[in-house]
């Protein structure tokens, strides 16, 4: 008797059933968008401002610096990464209209009527030493007194919290409580000697 020859499957088309999948998956499968941290630069002082009006709108800024060793400076005193929302929400809402905190401009509000609006604006400063954990960590106590004087607006306007609003009363809001974070470059503080 002869050699028996095993039957064998002809493989040559599945590389290119293969190929059809890859192809199919790749179209059909939509990739994950990635959303940064939202952030809004303050305006550009107008150039024909005299430089003593500079000098008093400092007021209307805290600055907000994350050293190597992710100590936090809010201000001009050392404070803790759990005092801060506190400190930013008594800042931005300046409760008691104190001549060192922001000032208030009134503005017309399209949806609500007349508002006092805060100018302040939070400068972050941070090292290139600093830790993503503290990092994250402080834009994390930032957005959240933002979040919590939008919230406690929308409580004593509407009844309601600022996220279950419709969009234009969010929008209201936003207006109102604006979300103005400035990020200023990171220093390389820690070369320095």
């Amino acid at each position: 008797m002869g050699k028996k020859k095993t039957p064998e499957i002809n493989s040559s088309s599945t590389a290119d059933i293969a190929f059809l999948l890859l192809c199919y998956f790749l179209m059909t499968t939509t990739m994950g968008s990635q959303t940064g941290l939202q952030r809004r630069l303050p305006p550009m002082p107008d150039q024909n401002q005299k430089v003593e009006d500079q000098k008093v709108n400092r007021r209307n800024i805290i600055i907000v610096k994350i050293n190597s060793a992710d100590r936090i400076l809010a201000g001009s005193e050392p404070i803790d990464v759990s005092q801060l929302k506190d400190k930013v929400k008594e800042f931005l809402s300046n409760p008691t209209d104190d001549p060192n905190l922001p000032e208030k401009e009134v503005k017309d509000i399209e949806g609500y009527g007349a508002a006092k609006v805060s100018k302040g604006v939070i400068s972050l400063q941070n090292d290139r030493g600093t830790s993503y954990r503290a990092y994250i960590a402080v834009q994390n106590e930032l957005v959240k007194a933002i979040n919590e004087l939008r919230d406690e607006f929308s409580y004593r306007t509407y009844g309601r919290a600022f996220l279950s609003l419709p969009e234009e009363q969010q929008d209201v809001v936003k207006k109102i409580i604006p979300q103005n974070i400035s990020e200023a470059e990171p220093k390389d503080v820690g070369k320095r000697r």
